[in-house]
């Protein structure tokens, strides 16, 4: 089951959902850090193979530009800028045979490589 995140200053096109797999990793990994306060930041830069490239890190500085969501005490924050390439996606947390990460399924992106991390519009 996947649900919502949802800013209420946003659009409905400037959302974006997680799944339940993205959740249970992003809790897990937290408590890994031993991090109270850590969120995950995801982002968008210029770069990889198909012209932008999704980014994944934990943080505990939220700036004026960004844009917080949260899900069962979860914090995924995003920037203005990445939301604006990747509005309505979905996150997930994957595993299979090759390995797992976490990958997004974004309606904005009109191509994108082989493994997933980056796109074009």
């Amino acid at each position: 089951m996947t649900d919502f995140f949802a800013d209420s200053t946003a659009s409905g096109d400037r959302n974006f959902s997680v799944s339940d797999s993205a959740v249970k990793r992003i809790a897990f990994l937290i408590e890994q850090e031993e991090g109270d306060g850590l969120f995950l930041r995801v982002s968008v830069s210029g770069g990889g193979c198909s012209g932008f490239q999704y980014g994944f890190t934990f943080d505990d500085e939220i700036r004026a530009e960004d844009q917080v969501f949260e899900r069962d005490g979860i914090k995924v924050v995003v920037d203005e800028t990445s939301l604006d390439l990747m509005g309505g996606a979905e996150i997930d947390f994957v595993e299979d045979l090759i390995g797992a990460s976490f990958q997004i399924r974004n309606p904005m992106a009109t191509a994108s490589c082989g493994c997933g991390s980056s796109f074009s519009v």
